[in-house]
């Protein structure tokens, strides 16, 4: 029992110390991944469709 009480205090003072992101920096965050979400989306959606065309000319020649 000694083990979990000083493991629950040394997380809660670890919690302290952490920076947590302002609100601003948060929805910037927030909008940066979704953007490199979708930006590497597009990327491999072009990829799978020039592989696909290229290997439908080939299949059909």
């Amino acid at each position: 029992m000694n083990k979990l009480s000083n493991y629950i205090k040394d997380s809660v003072a670890e919690m302290k110390k952490v920076t947590w992101p302002t609100k601003k920096e948060t929805y910037n965050y927030t909008l940066l991944v979704i953007g490199i979400s979708l930006a590497v989306a597009l990327f491999l959606g072009a990829l799978d469709y020039i592989f696909s065309w290229g290997l439908t000319l080939v299949i059909t020649k």
